[in-house]
């Protein structure tokens, strides 16, 4: 390798703040062949030529591309490298990363808006889905009491990849659960009872829709479904008496867990 003559050359500091890119880099594309330096200073250093630096500039411009290293030796050195087929073919990679990238943000987007607003519903697809009795309100007021709680973040989480039917769906499975808890009760199904704790179990499952529902946590809503007066109004308006019984068999179920309705905390 000759000594530097030029006042012009560089070195790899020089090139690395130039370019942009690392004195690390620089130094294993000259351990590898791809981009060796022309000159050495008398005490050893490496020295760019004008000419290093235009191949070094090529090579920044392919990498940003996204060409591997090995591609982009064969498109500097191979005469006979199809360089434009070479750069279609990154062109459809890259088309394709973006459109999955346009997909990503779009989730994005929907996760954002979940956490914020909860359901992604229109007031009329809300009207539609959840019947005319519901206020759109409700959900704006839920994230103003719940919105700092791990199980807000978990609802929105499933909110965001739900539609109007999706919702719907979900609404049909709480409905049915209502009427069988009633039925239920009708029947005369005592708490403690297989039939009872079935009961227990589905409405577990059911409330997963919005989500995850411990044991304890449970007991809470059967407190809660009793004594707060709009969901005892629910309960009770598809039995009278509703409301307690659900308490009662969430209770029962829970002592047969192990579970203490009397200290159950929300975990």
């Amino acid at each position: 390798m000759p000594d530097a003559t030029d006042d012009d050359d560089l070195t790899v500091g020089q090139v690395s703040a130039r370019l942009g890119v690392t004195v690390r880099a620089l130094h294993h594309w000259d351990e590898i062949g791809l981009a060796r330096p022309s000159l050495r200073t008398a005490a050893g250093y490496r020295l760019y030529s004008d000419a290093d630096l235009e191949r070094l500039h090529r090579i920044v411009v392919y990498r940003e591309l996204g060409l591997g290293l090995d591609r982009i030796r064969a498109v500097l050195d191979d005469s006979a490298a199809d360089v434009p087929g070479a750069l279609r073919a990154q062109r459809t990679q890259v088309a394709a990363r973006i459109a999955r990238l346009q997909q990503l943000g779009a989730g994005l987007d929907r996760m954002i808006d979940a956490h914020e607003r909860g359901l992604l519903l229109t007031a009329e697809q809300q009207a539609a889905v959840l019947g005319p009795t519901w206020n759109p309100d409700w959900a704006a007021e839920a994230r103003q009491r719940y919105g700092a709680t791990p199980q807000w973040l978990q609802y929105a989480e499933r909110s965001a990849s739900r539609g109007p039917e999706e919702w719907k769906a979900v609404v049909e499975a709480v409905a049915a659960l209502d009427r069988a808890l009633g039925d239920a009760m009708d029947a005369g199904v005592t708490p403690g009872s297989p039939e009872a704790d079935r009961l227990v179990e589905r409405h577990r499952e059911v409330f997963a829709s919005y989500f995850p529902l411990t044991r304890q946590m449970q007991v809470c809503l059967g407190r809660m479904y009793e004594a707060d007066p709009g969901f005892a109004a629910h309960y009770d308006g598809i039995r009278t008496g509703l409301a307690a019984w659900f308490r009662r068999i969430v209770d029962a179920s829970a002592r047969a867990h192990g579970i203490d309705p009397d200290t159950a905390t929300w975990q």
